[in-house]
C-alpha cells in the first residue's frame, strides 16, 4: 500500500506540471501567422496599426553651395610706422593728430641749418668751377692745353655736381613725407626732441580700402581662388559687407593647419576701421544641377546610407552615395533620380514596406 501510495503522488505532481507549464492562448493576438515572420507578410502598418504620415521633398536639380563661417579681423591697406632717415633736433611738426594726409605732404622736419651752409658753400663754388672747364674745353680744342689738365677740370666740375646733389639728397631726409595717403594717429614726440632713424613719430594708416584676413581649414587649400566673392558682419551690426578674396597663403600652417587668406573691402566713408573682430560668410565651392536631400533623410547603418522612398503608399528602402554637406542638405552622388519622392520624416520608426500617406 506504501509504494502504491508513492506511485499516485509521484503520478498526481507529473500532470500538474503538465497542465501548469502548457503554453495558453493569448486573447489580444489575432489567430494566423505572425506578420513577417514563417514566411508570413511584412509589416505594412505604421503605429496602432494605421498609416504613419510623413513629410517629403521631391527629387529636383538644386544648386548647392560649399559654405563655411569663420572668424577673422579687419587690417589696414596699408599702415607705416614713420621716422626720419636721419637723426637730428625736430624743429617743426606740421600735422594734426588723427587728420588725413595726402602723399608727399610733409609732416614735420629736424634742424638743417648745417647742411643749408654746406649747400650754399657748395652752389658759391659752382659758377667759377663751371667757367674753369669752359675755358679748358677751348683751350683743350686748340691744342693749348694738354688733355689730362682738361680732364681735370672735368672731373672736378663732376664732382661739384655731385657734392651738390648729395646736399640736397641730406637735406630731403630731413623732412618727414607721407608714403602715401592716409590718417595719421597719435603722435610720439615733440618739437625739441632727438629723433634718430628708430624714433617712432606717429602711425600713417590707410583705410580707404581694408583687408579682411582669415584662416580657412587645410581642405579648402588650393579650392579657393582669387577672385572669390564673400561676405562679413561685425560685432554691434546685422549690416552684411561684400568683400572679395585677392591672396591667399603659399602653404599650410602646419601647426594650426590652417590655410591664411586676405580679402579687400571697399570702405567707403570710412565706415569700418582696422583691427575690428568680423565673421566671415565663405563660398567655396558651387555645384549646379545636382540632387539633394535633407540630412534628416538619411539613416546611416554599418556604415551603408540610406533614405526611404515612398513607392505606391509605401515605404521602400534605398541605399545612396552621399558628397558635399551643408548645414541642412547633403549631396547625393548616386542612388537617387530624378522625380524620386523621398521620405524626410520618421525614418526610424519606418521598415520596409510599412504604409505611409504624404503631407
Amino acid at each position: 500500500m506504501k509504494k502504491i501510495l508513492i506511485a499516485l503522488i509521484v503520478i498526481g505532481l507529473a500532470v500538474w506540471g503538465v497542465i501548469s507549464f502548457k503554453p495558453k492562448k493569448n486573447k489580444d493576438i489575432p489567430d494566423g501567422p505572425m506578420p513577417g515572420a514563417m514566411g508570413g507578410p511584412v509589416a505594412t502598418l505604421g503605429r496602432g496599426g494605421q498609416t504613419l504620415p510623413v513629410r517629403y521633398v521631391i527629387m529636383q536639380p538644386t544648386e548647392l553651395v560649399d559654405g563655411i563661417n569663420i572668424s577673422g579681423s579687419l587690417i589696414p591697406n596699408e599702415e607705416v610706422n614713420l621716422s626720419f632717415e636721419t637723426s637730428g633736433k625736430i624743429t617743426d611738426i606740421f600735422f594734426e593728430e588723427g587728420s588725413k594726409v595726402k602723399k608727399g605732404q610733409v609732416l614735420a622736419k629736424i634742424n638743417d641749418a648745417p647742411l643749408q651752409a654746406q649747400l650754399k658753400k657748395l652752389e658759391a663754388q659752382y659758377q667759377s668751377t663751371e667757367d674753369r672747364l669752359s675755358r679748358q674745353k677751348a683751350l683743350y680744342e686748340k691744342e693749348a692745353v694738354s688733355k689730362e689738365a682738361y680732364q681735370e677740370a672735368e672731373a672736378n666740375f663732376n664732382k661739384l655736381q655731385a657734392d651738390i646733389e648729395e646736399c640736397k639728397a641730406k637735406l630731403d631726409q630731413t623732412e618727414l613725407k607721407a608714403p602715401f595717403d592716409g590718417i595719421i594717429g597719435l603722435r610720439q614726440v615733440s618739437v625739441g626732441a632727438y629723433a634718430s632713424p628708430n624714433t617712432n613719430v606717429a602711425t600713417l594708416t590707410n583705410t580707404e580700402k581694408l583687408k579682411v584676413e582669415f584662416a580657412i581649414p587645410e581642405r579648402y587649400a588650393g579650392v579657393l581662388q582669387n577672385g572669390a566673392d564673400l561676405t562679413f558682419t561685425v560685432e554691434g551690426s546685422d549690416e552684411v559687407y561684400p568683400a572679395k578674396v585677392y591672396a591667399t597663403n603659399s602653404k599650410v600652417d602646419q601647426g594650426t593647419r590652417t590655410y591664411l587668406v586676405r580679402a579687400i573691402y571697399d570702405n567707403k566713408g570710412g565706415k569700418l576701421v582696422p583691427g575690428r573682430y568680423v565673421s566671415v560668410t565663405l563660398n567655396t565651392r558651387t555645384f549646379h544641377n545636382t540632387l539633394a536631400v535633407p540630412s534628416e533623410a538619411i539613416i546611416s547603418e554599418m556604415g551603408i546610407d540610406k533614405v526611404f522612398l515612398y513607392k505606391k503608399g509605401q515605404a521602400i528602402p534605398q541605399e545612396i552615395s552621399k558628397g558635399l554637406r551643408t548645414d541642412a542638405m547633403v549631396q547625393v552622388l548616386s542612388g537617387l533620380n530624378v522625380g524620386d519622392t523621398v521620405i524626410t520624416s520618421g525614418t526610424m520608426q519606418l521598415r520596409t514596406g510599412m504604409r505611409v500617406e504624404l503631407k
